[in-house]
Order: C-alpha cells, then structure tokens, then sequence
C-alpha cells in the first residue's frame, strides 16, 4: 500500500523538530554567558545545568506533540524497568566503565608522554589539597595522602549516583533514551557515528566559550568534542541497547562526570597537561573506549536484546 505524501512527511518530521529544539534551546539557554561573563560568569553552573535538560525537553515535545505514541515513557526509554536483573547488571556497568575508563586514559597518556603522573607518590594530589587547605588555615594534611585520595573515590560514586544524576538524565533521554532507536536505522556504525556528532556539536554553546578544552581553536575543540562523544556515545548506547532502559545510560554519564577529574589524584606536582591530548577528553582517552566500542559492534551485540 502506498503511503499518503503527507503521512510520510509527517514520519519525517520527528527527528528535524527534535534536533531543532535540542540545540536552540541549548543557544537559548547559554545566551547570558555569551552576553555577560563567560565562562566566569556566577551564573556558569545553574546555565550549563539549565542546558543539560534541553534533550529532554525536545524528546517530550516530539513525543507528546508530534508522534504521539501510546507508551510514552516507553518511547523515552524510562520503562520497561524489567527484567530487574538485566537492568541493575547494567546499571553496574553503567557506574564503574566510565570510570574505569576515565583511570585507564591516565597510563596511557603517561606512556604516550602527554599526561605527566606520579601515580605511586601521588605529589600533584598531595601539592593541590596542601594549596586547598591553606586557602582556610590548615597547615597540615589531617590524614595520609592515600587516605585522601580514597576518599576522592568515594566523592566520585557519591556524585555519580546522587548528585549528577538527575542533569545527566537530562541529556541522556533525549539522546540515548529517544534519538538513539530511531537512528538504528543507519546500523550500528551510523548510528554510534550519527549520534556522536550531533550530540558533540549540541555542546558548541559551552565549547567554544573555552569549556573542556581552553586555548584550542574552536573548530579544534568541537572536533574534539565530537571525537569524545563519539566513542563515550557508543558506550553509553550500548547500555541503553541492551537493557532496552536510558537509566543505565544516564547513570554512565553521570559517572563519566564525577570521574572526569580523577586525574587531579595521578597528576604529578607542578605538571600541566593540555587536554586535547590527555585524560578522558582527549585522544588518548579515547583509545580504550573506541576498542570497547569496536568489540560491541563486531560481537553483534550493539543491539537491541531480544524481551524475554
């Protein structure tokens, strides 16, 4: 049968309406940076949050005005939240990848030369938290340095499950929760590819105000943006894939920013690194993921998993 041109149309819009909000209400909502301050701007925190909701609030505008579906949190990939042990298997995996990732970046960059570490003495850690410190009187580290730094661990699952959550969620059921099924369409590879661009570029508000990558050249940056979208993108897919929900894929973003800065625990005293080349944002923290992503692909398993 044939399919009226106005019903076709109308399948086609879903996805154009849907990047269309995304990103202008991104720009819209990081209009008082470019207009004021910047990045130092007081207001930085509450926009860059501000803006992590606008996927969401385009994937409900698509889904209640324009597809319609009956489930509608289904479509948003909130529900099912069974098989209830597939779900929190992924749910662990969504916590510990990105961070184990994000610690892998760490001896890779050192080996490559870009990322200068002293991951036995822990000096930068030591020298950063004394700068800390004396900032409000302390003279004195009041525990052992790798005492501290477990505790920075504990800091980085505390915001990955409590604190980040909710703003990674944000994102997350816009482009993994809604978006992600519907470009599978394009098989694996041109969805993870897909997806990591748009998804990289919708940062472009944040990006070139000098955010990730400060002193890089804007096209540099968003080039870079995309690259780590990417690889982290087919990795957070996966999750949303296989235990058919976003909230494994939510969970993993708010781990990957908690545990972003855990370079600050390996980093070694007065050392610089520009992070284009190292930690998690740049490309050398992209090696271990992109092979995660390259093993999921070819093992067939960046898919949707069969409902039992």
């Amino acid at each position: 049968m044939q399919i009226p041109e106005t019903q076709r149309d109308v399948t086609r819009m879903p996805m154009p309406i849907f990047l269309a909000a995304a990103y202008g209400l991104a720009w819209l909502v990081a209009l008082p940076l470019w207009l004021g301050d910047g990045l130092s701007s007081p207001w930085f925190t509450l926009v860059a949050v501000a803006m992590m909701f606008t996927p969401t609030v385009a994937a409900l505008a698509v889904v209640f005005l324009v597809e319609k579906p009956q489930h509608k949190a289904r479509a948003l990939g909130l529900v099912p939240l069974r098989p209830a042990g597939r779900l929190v298997g992924h749910l662990a995996l969504g916590l510990t990848v990105p961070i184990l990732l994000c610690l892998a970046a760490l001896p890779i960059g050192h080996l490559a030369g870009v990322f200068p570490a002293d991951f036995t003495g822990l000096s930068g850690f030591a020298q950063i938290t004394e700068e800390q410190l004396a900032q409000v009187g302390v003279e004195e580290l009041p525990l052992p340095i790798e005492t501290l730094a477990a505790l920075q661990v504990v800091n980085v699952l505390i915001a990955a499950l409590i604190i980040n959550l909710l703003p990674a969620l944000g994102e997350e059921v816009g482009w993994r929760g809604w978006m992600l099924p519907r470009l599978m369409r394009f098989g694996p590879w041109g969805a993870i590819g897909i997806s990591g661009v748009i998804w990289g570029l919708w940062h472009a508000p944040l990006i070139l105000l000098g955010y990730n990558y400060p002193g890089t050249p804007g096209w540099l940056a968003l080039a870079a943006m995309v690259g780590l979208c990417t690889v982290m993108g087919g990795v957070f897919g996966w999750l949303r894939l296989r235990s058919g929900s976003v909230w494994p894929a939510a969970l993993a973003h708010s781990a990957l920013n908690a545990a972003a800065s855990t370079y600050v625990i390996f980093i070694a005293a007065d050392a610089t690194f520009d992070p284009l080349h190292a930690t998690i944002t740049g490309w050398t923290g992209w090696i271990v993921p992109a092979v995660v992503v390259v093993v999921v692909v070819l093992s067939g398993r960046f898919a949707a998993r069969a409902p039992r």
